[in-house]
């Protein structure tokens, strides 16, 4: 959905920009390109793989970016770094990289059954896939996998799990979806792979991928000046739901109680919610890149500081 962020982004030369999740440099770039000559781009991200990735890819915007190794939950003090206070854009694109999923080092793709059991966006990171289905209680992991992956057999597969480790450590991706499809009845199998929402779920739990999430739109969202707009891109339910609701916090006027003849709260709206409804992507996108299918894009507008 490169083109739909673009244009709900809207780069101006001159502009400083935040992108949070820099990936491999595909938004960041057309970010570079379309704020030409003048505008400048901060990025974060936690794997240096990417960073990596993205700095080659950026090379010929040398001295307009800048790229943190850092979450981008921790914003304020990137900013700091890079002696910004407020940006005309923001930028967050929470989905894992096809770099990432095609990686069998990476361990975040249950079609690679050889794959370790990783999906640490930081590869420094000491919790992994294996740490919690070999170390975690049984109930954390069913809580882990009902909560994040909105998986309703997960009683069944943190019990076949806990079952599994005691005879032997689970170290691939391969016996994790054993485990998932051993424990959901055929007949739930219809509609695509098993496994896609508990090593979703697992992969939250690892990475911390919701903590702070509403939070951080809100505080992203008051750091755009006037006119400044944010984009932010979801793959799941549990995110865009949290999205929705830090925009619908930021529109909200008045929350006084209305027989009241003047406001007391001192609210003020401070946002125009630009995508009443999430834009999602077009058919022509989804036949060529099934991952999008699953794209939400939520887009905003600083109207006071």
């Amino acid at each position: 959905m490169l083109e739909e962020c673009m244009r709900g982004l809207d780069p101006k030369d001159g502009g400083i920009y935040f992108d949070g999740t820099v990936g491999g440099g595909g938004h960041s770039f057309e970010i570079l390109k379309r704020s030409a000559p003048g505008g400048k781009l901060i990025a974060t991200d936690l794997d240096d793989d990417a960073i990596a990735a993205a700095t080659q890819r950026l090379s010929q915007f040398e001295g307009r970016f800048r790229i943190y190794k850092s979450n981008y939950k921790d914003y304020a003090n990137v900013f700091e770094q890079a002696g910004v206070d407020r940006v005309d854009g923001v930028l967050l694109d929470f989905g894992v990289s096809s770099y990432q999923l095609d990686n069998e080092e990476r361990g975040f793709a249950y079609m690679k059954p050889s794959s370790p059991l990783d999906m640490r966006m930081d590869k420094t990171a000491p919790v992994t896939a294996a740490t919690v289905l070999n170390e975690y209680p049984q109930e954390e992991i069913r809580k882990i996998l009902f909560e994040y992956g909105e998986e309703r057999f997960a009683p069944q597969i943190a019990a076949n799990i806990i079952k599994a480790r005691k005879n032997h450590p689970l170290e691939t991706c391969g016996q994790f979806v054993e485990i998932i499809e051993s424990s959901i009845p055929k007949k739930f199998q219809q509609n695509g792979p098993a496994a896609r929402k508990s090593f979703q779920a697992i992969r939250i739990a690892v990475n911390g991928e919701l903590d702070g999430l509403y939070d951080c739109v809100i505080g992203l969202s008051r750091r755009l000046k006037v006119g400044g707009r944010i984009a932010v891109l979801t793959f799941h339910s549990l995110e865009d739901r949290i999205v929705k609701r830090a925009f619908r916090e930021l529109e909200t006027d008045c929350i006084c109680d209305k027989s009241l003849p003047v406001c007391v709260c001192g609210k003020k709206k401070e946002i125009e919610i630009l995508t009443k409804k999430p834009i999602t992507a077009t058919v022509r996108e989804m036949a060529i890149n099934s991952r999008s299918k699953c794209a939400k894009l939520r887009i905003a507008e600083r109207i006071i500081l």
